[in-house]
């Protein structure tokens, strides 16, 4: 039996795979419904992890764990697994082919977009996912750009060859035009639609051809390519093998000179090419129908990185602030990054943790140098899903669970503390949308309390605040969607009773020129009495840089100690706004100048000077309000584009272009949230529902001066408008 051969392989695996050389550490990442998710069930199955294929609609995927997720059929954490392969060429001859791949399946919805970040920083190389009907969609895009920032190298998989509508070849055409990536096209499909069957691989000239049983882990390799292929063959690999000599002199040379090139050359040359993020090899198939993976697996083996092809990872040492490097081998010193917090309820807290250089042991202490913290590592576990595996050690290129830090959150640096390094951190986007929950009794408010601790620690992109004015819990996220499957959590998982207000958008609040003002608090009681004297300028940023604060006291008008108190006092007006109780953002603020008493003065008496001096200073800055500005993407039916189109300009949407995909038209254009409140009811009823569209955080941008004035003729807000 396959499938049994296969699972006698992992077994053998975990034993057997200890050079580093043959382990790949990989995401698949995608837009939503590209089937990622698919595609990782079925290498499961393949690589013998699994004795039976899940299946998303059935809810009985093994990566998809969470009950969120199975009931809404969508990713929503990044699950990690390890799975064994032996390379389809090699046959299983045992150890020398044995690889071992730590997969990390990713979310596809924007507003899970943090776990693709956490993911892509501590992985290796990545699968991209995309539906071959579809080609390269907006999230595809954004996942993209996000593999780019931290350097992972990519294989492309062109799934649902099987699909109507599906084009191979337009689909590499976006990935060209879309990604500005440079395609190697590996393999042909046979077939496309209902008659896909399988591929022609251009290196070796072999077709791949899957039959219907063992679920597809029986196929066909043979040399007799489709008589109507031949030329499309030979044309697609001398193009091929010219791109890939292109990047290797030695190569290019024989290739001018028409000499003969093994295939073994080529693998060698395009391995080197991936690495160096040069070319994208380009694969194909339909994971739903198991057909295509095991040489997408064979991919990741011939040309994704293994730890030893990236050599060495840079921080910096935190007591000089000098670079590091560690080399990613297990001799090395340790170093490691936690990038994803899970309260498991059999385990408690676990922190999933990329080891680069050294080794990790369980009982053993470790230094989180991100917070200057010693930590006591517990457990460690290897995970499959939400299955756990204990093991001793955890050694450099692994992906592990640490069970037992206290300190340690998403981001940190885990190292020897003779040799101290920070690695860098993982950044994420700013909450945009918003809203209120009450819990319904004194039993529900405690629960939520911890509840809240819980969701925050695993989500970097979950916010909570506390609203002074009403004294609500105010949460915020990137989207809807995350907030909703949020609350579900609490109410399930929790046992929490509340009442939920409807989303809110969030703004934010700037200054558009420099200003000064003064703050001056006296006030004298029969004791001692209180004295705080600042003079603040405010000068705005550039869009998204954020707040500065700049000490330029000269002459020790206020001594050192109580500069950080005035810092406080305007970090914590800013948090609250002055113009309609939103967060300022995008602003230096200067403390130049002031005054103390020897006696009076205090860190509270400081404090709320600089808060008067903020709210003096920017009443004559120009205050603004900033809203999000989203990326919308509009799928829809010809026929309904007019409707679509004056649909999102009445929203204030700028529509920047069209594109013609398969039997639809993709509307792209920007809009403010604000306005897209109920934008999927309407699009489905002026389109028949026949039209769909996706959107993602963009930018902040100021909010129109009339729609400002409209809003602070409604605003109930007391703050301090002058």
């Amino acid at each position: 039996m396959l499938w049994y051969s296969n699972f006698l392989l992992y077994m053998a695996g975990q034993k057997a795979v200890a050079d580093l050389g043959k382990i790949r550490n990989i995401g698949i990442i995608a837009h939503i419904d590209a089937g990622k998710t698919t595609t990782t069930e079925r290498i499961l199955y393949y690589t013998g992890k699994t004795y039976k294929i899940g299946d998303i609609d059935e809810g009985t995927t093994v990566m998809d764990w969470m009950e969120e997720e199975r009931k809404r059929g969508i990713t929503i954490v990044s699950a990690a697994t390890t799975a064994y392969w032996t390379h389809s060429s090699k046959g299983s001859s045992g150890k020398e082919d044995l690889y071992r791949i730590n997969i990390i399946d990713t979310p596809g919805h924007v507003d899970f977009t943090a776990e693709v970040e956490r993911s892509l920083r501590v992985l290796d190389g990545g699968i991209t996912v995309l539906d071959a009907e579809e080609g390269v969609q907006s999230q595809s895009e954004t996942v993209w750009r996000q593999a780019d920032k931290y350097k992972v190298p990519r294989i492309c998989f062109v799934n649902k060859m099987d699909k109507l509508g599906a084009d191979f070849f337009a689909t590499v055409k976006s990935i060209e035009d879309r990604l500005g990536a440079n395609p190697a096209i590996m393999v042909l499909p046979i077939g496309v639609e209902s008659t896909f069957k399988g591929i022609v691989d251009l290196l070796n000239k072999k077709s791949i051809v899957w039959s219907g049983e063992e679920l597809g882990a029986k196929f066909t390799v043979s040399d007799g390519i489709p008589s109507d292929m031949k030329d499309e063959v030979e044309k697609y690999r001398n193009k091929l093998i010219e791109k890939i000599a292109e990047t290797d002199d030695k190569l290019l040379e024989k290739y001018l000179n028409n000499q003969e090139i093994s295939v073994e050359e080529l693998k060698t040359a395009l391995r080197a090419a991936v690495i160096s993020y040069k070319l994208v090899p380009i694969f194909a198939g339909s994971s739903l129908r198991n057909k295509g993976v095991q040489p997408l697996l064979d991919a990741v083996v011939d040309y994704l990185p293994s730890p030893l092809d990236l050599k060495e990872v840079k921080g910096i040492n935190p007591k000089d602030n000098k670079e590091e490097v560690r080399r990613l081998v297990p001799e090395e010193s340790f170093s490691g990054l936690a990038f994803k917090i899970q309260n498991d309820p059999h385990v408690g807290k676990l922190t999933y943790f990329r080891v680069y250089s050294g080794k990790i042991l369980s009982g053993s202490y470790a230094y989180n140098s991100t917070k200057d913290k010693q930590e006591r590592v517990g457990r460690l576990l290897l995970m499959h899903a939400n299955q756990r595996e204990e093991i001793k050690e955890g050694s450099a290129g692994e992906i592990v669970a640490v069970v037992g830090l206290k300190e340690t959150t998403t981001g940190d640096t885990l190292c020897d503390p003779n040799k101290p390094i920070v690695l860098e951190r993982i950044s994420f986007p700013e909450p945009v949308i918003s809203l209120a929950i009450e819990p319904k009794t004194t039993v529900d408010q405690e629960k939520l309390g911890y509840a809240l601790k819980r969701l925050t620690e695993e989500d970097p992109t979950f916010h909570v605040k506390t609203n002074h004015e009403t004294g609500q819990t105010i949460i915020a996220g990137v989207g809807e969607l995350q907030l909703e499957v949020k609350v579900n959590i609490m109410k399930a998982d929790f046992g929490i009773s509340a009442n939920v207000g409807a989303p809110q958008v969030a703004y934010k609040e700037t200054v558009s020129r420099i200003a000064e003002g003064e703050g001056k608090y006296i006030k004298q009681s029969g004791g001692r009495g209180q004295y705080g004297h600042c003079l603040l300028r405010v000068e705005p940023k550039p869009r998204g840089e954020g707040f500065e604060f700049v000490d330029a006291i000269k002459g020790g008008a206020i001594p050192a100690e109580f500069v950080g108190s005035i810092e406080k006092g305007v970090k914590e007006t800013m948090e609250n706004g002055i113009l309609l109780g939103y967060p300022m953002v995008d602003m230096t603020v200067t403390v130049y100048d002031g005054s103390y008493h020897d006696v009076d003065s205090s860190d509270i008496a400081f404090k709320i000077a600089a808060s008067q001096a903020l709210q003096a200073a920017t009443k004559k800055a120009g205050l603004t309000l900033l809203e999000p500005i989203m990326k919308v993407e509009v799928t829809t039916p010809s026929e309904f584009l007019g409707d679509v189109i004056g649909d999102l300009s009445a929203k204030r949407a700028q529509i920047l272009g069209t594109e013609e995909r398969s039997r639809a038209t993709i509307i792209l254009s920007t809009a403010p949230l604000e306005e897209l409140s109920g934008y999927a009811t309407t699009l489905r009823s002026m389109s028949q529902g026949r039209a769909s569209y996706y959107m993602e955080p963009s930018h902040y941008e100021e909010v129109p001066k009339n729609i400002l004035e409209e809003m602070l003729a409604k605003s109930t807000f007391t703050g301090r408008v002058g």
